[in-house]
């Protein structure tokens, strides 16, 4: 592990943001470990921690704006855009749907990067693809706290996370039995 991934994860694991038993994810998916990135997103000396790296991490990569999925991004999306000095919007859900509300536009060719905390498959930052598109705008890349694929979600954007890690996940009926033998919990993002 570099000395990034070690960082990131010791401030995980120091903020309670890395659970272990049997968790739901967002995906459906089941899995033993959880990115609960709300425990670290309150510790705000983490997060401006997280952000520097993230932002050190994308480099030149030339943006405008900072756009997070409610309700996982927004934190992080935030301080990025606040580091990057760039406009910070959101996306949040309307009938289960990524949608731009409250009066946020993209002008034509504007530069975008989507910030999440966690993907597993990516779901979201696929919604956020094409909200950005819809508006107009440019997707310049998407930046992640944690990338629980491994690098297996992938987007037609450069793509950068500050630490992959492929804990196992499964389909509701293929638990393994110490897995199944624990009670599933969801605790949301």
């Amino acid at each position: 592990m570099d000395p990034v991934q070690q960082e990131v994860t010791d401030i995980f694991l120091r903020t309670k943001a890395l659970l272990r038993g049997h968790f739901v994810l967002r995906s459906g998916l089941h899995s033993g470990h959880f990115f609960q990135c709300a425990q670290v997103c309150q510790n705000m000396a983490a997060v401006e921690r997280l952000a520097t790296l993230l932002v050190e991490k994308i480099g030149a990569l030339p943006f405008d704006t900072v756009l997070a999925p409610a309700m996982g991004g927004l934190v992080i999306g935030q301080e990025v855009a606040r580091q990057a000095k760039v406009r910070f919007i959101f996306a949040e859900k309307e009938n289960n749907v990524l949608v731009v509300r409250r009066g946020f536009t993209l002008k034509p060719g504007e530069r975008v990067l989507i910030v999440e905390d966690v993907i597993t498959r990516g779901g979201r930052v696929v919604e956020c693809l094409e909200i950005v598109k819809k508006l107009g705008g440019t997707t310049a890349g998407v930046a992640v706290m944690v990338d629980r694929s491994s690098g297996l979600a992938k987007f037609p954007v450069p793509t950068f996370s500050l630490l992959e890690m492929s804990y196992p996940t499964y389909p509701a009926d293929q638990l393994p039995p110490e897995l199944a033998s624990l009670p599933a919990s969801k605790p949301g993002s």
